[in-house]
């Protein structure tokens, strides 16, 4: 009886034996694979400072790229259009074009009378003008006001009776006024600044 119960374990015992060094032997190949991959690459050649150096080559490559293509985002085309430009270029004079602030007013101080064309009616208007720049652009003004205000004058008599009863003639007198105070200072100071011009007392009579 009990030589009949140890063959019955032997017999039970015998699958599971194989399939353990089944087991065993595949992950003894396996790892068998992975040593003789890593002997064939020089993996265990290598030496742990190289390894880094390698690691740190890649990364500096990556970055050059990356610095590459932001270059050439931001690159200006040169006078030729062949290349970029070499940083900030010469720049004849310093104007307040550089910076741009919050909206700035100035009044000039005299009023300006002037007579309409082909009428007896007389125009009187005081000025007040607008820049989004610097205090460059007022001290400009200041500076040539006399000249300014004789701009000013010649097109307000160029102004007739018809000119008068348009609806959008005060707005078209306060544009030419303003472009005709640009290109003066732009003539005196490369550059003019005054955004707007406005009509503080507009009196026809």
């Amino acid at each position: 009886m009990a030589d009949e119960e140890v063959e019955v374990e032997k017999k039970s015992k015998g699958p599971l034996i194989k399939m353990i060094l089944l087991v065993l032997g595949l992950i003894l190949v396996l790892v068998g694979t992975v040593i003789g991959t890593l002997f064939v690459s020089g993996a265990f050649d290598r030496k742990p400072d190289e390894l880094m150096a390698e690691k740190l080559k890649e990364i500096e490559a990556k970055l050059e790229a990356q610095q590459a293509e932001k270059d050439a985002a931001n690159c200006k085309p040169d006078k030729e259009g062949k290349g970029c430009e070499d940083g900030p270029q010469k720049v004849a004079k310093e104007s307040p074009e550089l910076k741009r602030f919050e909206s700035s007013y100035m009044e000039l101080e005299k009023n300006l009378l002037a007579n309409v064309t082909g009428s007896r009616k007389v125009m009187s208007v005081n000025l007040g003008l607008m820049t989004f720049y610097d205090d460059r652009v007022f001290k400009n003004v200041k500076k040539h006001e006399m000249a300014l205000r004789s701009v000013a004058l010649d097109i307000m008599r160029q102004t007739t009776e018809a000119d008068i009863s348009k609806p959008e003639f005060r707005k078209e007198l306060a544009a030419k006024i303003r472009d005709g105070l640009n290109a003066l200072l732009t003539k005196y100071e490369d550059f003019g600044g005054i955004e707007e011009v406005y009509f503080t007392q507009f009196v026809v009579q």
